[in-house]
C-alpha cells in the first residue's frame, strides 16, 4: 500500500504500553493501537501520555496505526 494511501487522525496518547505500542484516542471517539514511525525514532521524538499526535491508519484496518507526528 502506498504511503499517500493512508489516512490521516489526530488524536491523544491515552495509554502508554510496553515495546513502544500507545493506545491513541481519536477525535472521533475511536481507539488505535499505534506504534512509532521510524522517523520518530530515528531523531528520538519522545511520546509521552497526553501528547497530541496524528495517526496513519490504513483504510483496510482503522483499529491500528502509525504515529508520524507529534503535535507541539
Amino acid at each position: 500500500m502506498a504511503a499517500d494511501d493512508l489516512i490521516d487522525i489526530e488524536g491523544k496518547v491515552i495509554e502508554v504500553h510496553p515495546g513502544g505500542t500507545f493506545l491513541v484516542e481519536t477525535e472521533a471517539g475511536t481507539n488505535v493501537q499505534a506504534h512509532l514511525a521510524g522517523k520518530l525514532r530515528r531523531f528520538r521524538i519522545r511520546v509521552v501520555l497526553g501528547d497530541r499526535v496524528t495517526v496513519a491508519v490504513s483504510p483496510y484496518d482503522l483499529s491500528k496505526g502509525r504515529i508520524t507526528f507529534r503535535h507541539k
